[in-house]
Protein backbone atom coordinates (compact mmCIF):
# COMPACT_ATOMS: atom_id res chain seq x y z
CA UNK A 1 0.00 0.00 0.00
CA UNK A 2 1.28 3.17 -0.90
CA UNK A 3 0.57 6.39 1.25
CA UNK A 4 1.31 10.11 0.64
CA UNK A 5 2.54 11.61 3.69
CA UNK A 6 3.03 15.34 3.52
CA UNK A 7 4.91 17.87 6.10
CA UNK A 8 4.97 21.42 6.44
CA UNK A 9 6.88 23.93 8.63
CA UNK A 10 4.75 25.85 10.49
CA UNK A 11 6.22 28.17 13.38
CA UNK A 12 8.17 25.82 16.07
CA UNK A 13 6.31 22.91 14.89
CA UNK A 14 6.36 20.52 12.00
CA UNK A 15 2.48 19.28 11.08
CA UNK A 16 2.34 16.25 8.78
CA UNK A 17 -0.34 13.86 7.61
CA UNK A 18 -1.46 11.45 4.82
CA UNK A 19 -4.08 12.27 1.91
CA UNK A 20 -5.57 8.76 1.50
CA UNK A 21 -5.86 8.24 5.47
CA UNK A 22 -8.29 10.47 7.13
CA UNK A 23 -7.13 10.88 10.77
CA UNK A 24 -3.67 10.11 10.14
CA UNK A 25 -2.13 13.55 11.25
CA UNK A 26 0.70 14.50 13.71
CA UNK A 27 3.06 17.04 14.63
CA UNK A 28 6.55 17.07 15.98
CA UNK A 29 9.25 19.66 17.17
CA UNK A 30 11.68 18.50 14.71
CA UNK A 31 10.38 16.64 11.07
CA UNK A 32 12.02 13.43 12.36
CA UNK A 33 9.89 13.72 15.61
CA UNK A 34 6.89 14.12 13.15
CA UNK A 35 8.14 11.36 10.78
CA UNK A 36 8.15 8.83 13.87
CA UNK A 37 4.57 10.25 15.28
CA UNK A 38 2.73 9.98 11.48
CA UNK A 39 3.96 6.23 11.46
CA UNK A 40 2.88 5.19 14.96
CA UNK A 41 -0.64 7.26 13.89
CA UNK A 42 -0.75 5.37 10.68
CA UNK A 43 0.09 1.72 11.87
CA UNK A 44 -2.74 2.50 14.78
CA UNK A 45 -5.29 3.73 12.00
CA UNK A 46 -4.76 0.73 10.53
CA UNK A 47 -4.68 -1.59 13.22
CA UNK A 48 -8.06 -0.11 14.69
CA UNK A 49 -9.75 -0.86 11.02
CA UNK A 50 -8.95 -4.24 11.23
CA UNK A 51 -10.84 -4.89 14.11
CA UNK A 52 -13.67 -6.92 14.39
CA UNK A 53 -17.22 -4.44 14.77
CA UNK A 54 -20.02 -5.32 15.70
CA UNK A 55 -22.41 -8.42 13.90
CA UNK A 56 -24.45 -6.81 11.34
CA UNK A 57 -28.40 -6.57 12.58
CA UNK A 58 -30.38 -9.29 11.04
CA UNK A 59 -33.93 -8.53 10.60
CA UNK A 60 -37.36 -10.24 9.69
CA UNK A 61 -38.45 -9.52 6.20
Amino acid sequence: MNLTAVFEKSKNWWLGYVEELPGANTQGETLDEARENLREAVQLIIEANRLPGPAPAVGID
